[in-house]
């Protein structure tokens, strides 16, 4: 009986060496095409804070996708928004990026999220006044966006000095994104009626009950970056798409990370 077994141990053996390895390999990421540079190459007194990298949004988690916290955008956007952050800094004022390119393995993080009714945890800050079951119904969240073509950016102002933004501590207190500013989440950015990502109908940029200086600075923001070619989405404040958008049709997956651009992408372009 021994001998059998060795025989058929032996026979299988030899059957297995003669079939070609079929070990997974780990796929390559996707890259970046040309038209895409990072924010800080073309203009380093950008303010950034990538917001997605954290735990500090809507879901509670980090959000696939984002390996780095860095602003990627295609050329054209960038450039423009170069033109926008000139004309702020001589008001004393200085652009700051939440977003930027976002792949699209994080929208469909953000899908995976809306769905899962069970988690709730952020809503206390993000979405206190939105039932969770009509975030797709009420366009919070959908399965393709505008950011990954490139050509969009969510944005703020921030006074000149700027003064960092404390880090959020995972499971602290949460307040309403709407409320007053000295009760929100602290961000040094100026007041615009509601912290950034706020699902919520006072998010809308003219919406009427924003009034004073918080409809002023909303204007400020929106009034610069439209001379530089942006336009704005009505039921965002903080979202700005550049037109014409340099890929129009197309939804990119490449991770955000250094790694992902051409190498030849990564000096200062010129003027």
């Amino acid at each position: 009986m021994r001998r059998v077994l060795r025989g058929l141990v032996a026979g299988v053996a030899a059957v297995l060496s003669a079939v070609p390895a079929t070990t997974a390999q780990a796929r390559p990421e996707s890259k970046a095409p040309s038209e895409f540079v990072a924010l800080r190459d073309v203009d380093p007194t950008i303010l950034q804070e990538t917001r997605y990298i954290t735990r500090h949004n809507f879901t509670g988690d980090r959000i696939d996708g984002y390996r780095q916290p860095m602003c990627i955008l295609t050329r054209d956007a960038a450039a423009a928004l170069r033109r926008a952050q000139r004309s702020f800094l001589r008001k004393g004022y200085s652009l700051k990026v939440y977003d930027c390119y976002r792949p699209q393995r994080a929208v469909d993080h953000f899908v995976r999220w809306a769905k899962d009714l069970d988690d709730q945890r952020m809503k206390a800050e993000f979405y206190p006044r939105v039932d969770k079951t009509r975030l797709f119904d009420d366009g919070y969240i959908a399965a393709k966006s505008g950011h990954s073509r490139g050509s969009t950016v969510d944005l703020t102002l921030v006074r000149l000095p700027a003064w960092p933004t404390r880090p959020y501590l995972p499971g602290e207190p949460l307040t309403p994104c709407y409320g007053p500013k000295r009760d929100r989440f602290p961000d040094n950015s100026l007041d615009m009626g509601t912290g950034f990502d706020c699902f919520d109908t006072l998010s809308h940029t003219l919406d009427p009950r924003v009034v004073g200086a918080q409809r002023h600075n909303r204007l400020l923001l929106k009034n610069g970056l439209e001379q530089a070619g942006f336009k704005n989405l009505p039921e965002e404040w903080w979202h700005y798409t550049y037109k014409p958008e340099t890929f129009p049709d197309t939804y990119f997956d490449f991770p955000v990370a250094r790694r992902s651009l051409p190498v030849t992408d990564r000096v200062l372009p010129g003027k």
